[in-house]
């Protein structure tokens, strides 16, 4: 099973999160949405706000549980730096939760050559 999330306060992020759906043929639900069933590959998503991440994204990740996720591939959109999957990328290590060193990222709001990108490496993942 694949699974996207994503934490997204401008859209730019959401963006995102559903081409990345769309290539792996899953929906691209909210960080408000938890995950029920065991998940081999979990999209999770989320930008940098004030040199941190969302405090939601924060407490989604301490609530994730690592026996019902075999990896994460972690994706962030940002004007500033792609330092938010260094954080996202600690919060899951924290966590004992297992991701892949690539990543996707798009700088702002995604352009279709990102969008395309971001498609085809959702796709190594599947």
């Amino acid at each position: 099973m694949v699974e996207v999330r994503y934490c997204s306060r401008g859209g730019n992020t959401k963006i995102l999160a559903e081409a990345i759906a769309e290539a792996v043929n899953t929906n691209a639900l909210s960080i408000s949405e938890g995950i029920n069933n065991d998940v081999d590959t979990l999209f999770l998503g989320g930008a940098l706000y004030a040199y941190g991440i969302d405090k939601g994204l924060k407490e989604y990740i301490s609530k994730l549980d690592k026996d019902k996720i075999k990896r994460v591939v972690v994706f962030s959109t940002s004007w500033i730096s792609k330092h938010a999957i260094t954080l996202i990328k600690n919060g899951l290590k924290e966590k004992g939760i297992p991701f892949v060193d690539e990543f996707i990222y798009a700088r702002g709001k995604p352009n279709q050559k990102e969008i395309d990108n971001a498609k085809l490496i959702a796709k190594k993942y599947i």
